[in-house]
């Protein structure tokens, strides 16, 4: 796992929490899992599917009735992300504040990542 002992690998907003929560309800999913793959024009794409079985190896962040889990290769990627949840007169969707994000397409569907290395020298040094 990749974190700092007593702190949680993402956060989520009031507007994420009943987002997810109402996911959770609507057909008895046990929650989100949040994952990232390659694609998109920057490289990388956040993936979100539902979990009817949490899986050993994710990390798993439970706040006020919201349950994300964080898929194993994801893991360091994700860490210090909030999750937010917003709604406007053209879309609604999540939007992640990454801290480990380098660069975005103009889309914002793709994201490209910081070095490996820079990222754990960030970690460490917290």
């Amino acid at each position: 796992m990749f974190g700092i002992p007593g702190k949680q690998a993402v956060t989520m907003t009031p507007a994420a929490i009943k987002q997810i929560a109402r996911l959770m309800d609507k057909d008895g999913h046990q929650g989100l899992r949040i994952g990232v793959k390659k694609g998109g024009c920057a490289g990388m794409e956040y993936t979100m599917d539902y979990v009817d079985d949490v899986d050993p190896h994710d990390e798993v962040v439970e706040q006020d009735g919201a349950r994300v889990m964080i898929a194993p290769m994801a893991q360091m990627f994700l860490f210090g992300t909030e999750i937010d949840y917003e709604v406007s007169l053209l879309e609604s969707g999540f939007k992640f504040t990454n801290p480990n994000v380098e660069d975005a397409c103009g889309c914002g569907e793709s994201i490209k990542f910081k070095d490996v290395e820079e990222m754990t020298a960030e970690r460490d040094a917290t």
